[in-house]
């Protein structure tokens, strides 16, 4: 697959995946900028711009080659994700070249079982958070002509929650079925977007072994020394299983393409210190 030049990006929300992602991008003499309410804590190498998009934007942007959308649910339960869209496409002074919208999985929890689905599986959310997303996709889609990226449970440095409750010994449902990402391989494939001639409009970014939780929590244990935490009573089952061959093939294989070598990685690492 040709590769396209990012150019001039902005990365909108810009926490810990998007700062990554522009470290990255600047490593490949990249040029970034990091769009987010409070700028503080932004990389000196970044462009900033402090906004909330909750509310238009007092001023016409700079014009960007590239642009992806990391935007954080809004603590007050509010719907965010399509005003704040349009708030954004309403300051550009044109629609970037390419634009990615990070949005989730979970856009799939009215669809539980154990068939692998595929980008060509209809979502099916059930909660109000879930609906939000996939409205946030779509107005991606219209206001931005927006490709759409759908991590599932995000881990890595800093990302550790399931190590703590492994070594906390809190109960979990051994019997959900799981899928994750490292986070490492996710900010490839979020480059790997912005450099693709023809990417595809839409990716679920999970690695390569959907697991029921019970068993990661159980090679987490056992990497520690410690007993795999106790079962959740009730156990309830259910998850999906989503299929990550196209991030895959985007990405010419996963770094982490399971828990197992992400996760001792992790691991080795807090050893270590």
């Amino acid at each position: 697959m040709s590769r396209r030049r990012p150019g001039r990006t902005l990365l909108v929300g810009c926490g810990k995946l998007g700062i990554a992602l522009g470290e990255r991008l600047i490593a490949g003499d990249g040029e970034v900028t990091g769009m987010r309410r409070g700028t503080d804590g932004l990389p000196g190498v970044f462009g900033a711009i402090a906004a909330d998009l909750r509310h238009p934007l007092p001023q016409v942007l700079p014009a960007f080659d590239s642009m992806v959308i990391t935007l954080p649910p809004d603590t007050s339960g509010e719907p965010v994700y399509r005003r704040a869209l349009t708030h954004l496409a309403d300051a550009l002074p044109s629609r970037p070249e390419r634009v990615v919208f990070v949005s989730s999985t979970r856009v799939f929890e009215g669809r539980p079982g154990p068939q692998p689905l595929t980008e060509a599986d209809a979502p099916a959310p059930r909660t109000a958070r879930a609906a939000e997303l996939l409205d946030g996709e779509a107005a991606a889609a219209e206001l931005l002509g927006a490709l759409v990226v759908r991590p599932a449970g995000i881990y890595g440095p800093g990302r550790d929650s399931l190590i703590r409750r492994v070594t906390g010994g809190v109960p979990v449902d051994h019997t959900r079925r799981t899928n994750r990402i490292h986070e490492t391989d996710l900010v490839g494939l979020l480059e790997a977007l912005l450099r693709a001639e023809t990417p595809p409009a839409l990716v679920h970014a999970v690695d390569e072994a959907p697991a029921p939780l019970g068993d990661v929590v159980a090679h987490i244990a056992m990497r520690l020394g410690v007993e795999p935490p106790p079962h959740a009573e009730p156990e309830t089952g259910g998850g999906t299983v989503l299929d990550g061959s196209l991030s895959a093939e985007l990405l010419g294989g996963l770094r982490y393409p399971t828990y197992r070598e992400g996760y001792d990685e992790l691991l080795s690492g807090r050893a270590a210190r």
